[in-house]
């Protein structure tokens, strides 16, 4: 298990990325570090519950953004 995914969990949800952006962002100020957004929340989703879904994309790209981040604090 790598430091990310002990001090940073994975989002598996909505609710779980939007804690997780809030608690990396708060990490970030507190230390002076830059980084870019976190990727935005989709709009497009149809609900018919897709294979490869729009949230599935997006919870992997704030699942990279949050290892990105987990470097910088590193």
């Amino acid at each position: 298990m790598s430091i990310a995914d002990k001090d940073l969990p994975v989002p598996v949800d909505l609710a779980s990325a939007q804690a997780l952006i809030a608690s990396v962002q708060s990490l970030l100020r507190a230390r002076g570090i830059a980084l870019r957004m976190p990727p935005p929340e989709p709009t497009t989703c149809c609900g018919r519950g897709c294979n490869g879904c729009v949230w599935e994309g997006w919870l992997a790209a704030v699942a990279y953004w949050r290892d990105e981040a987990t470097l910088l604090l590193a």
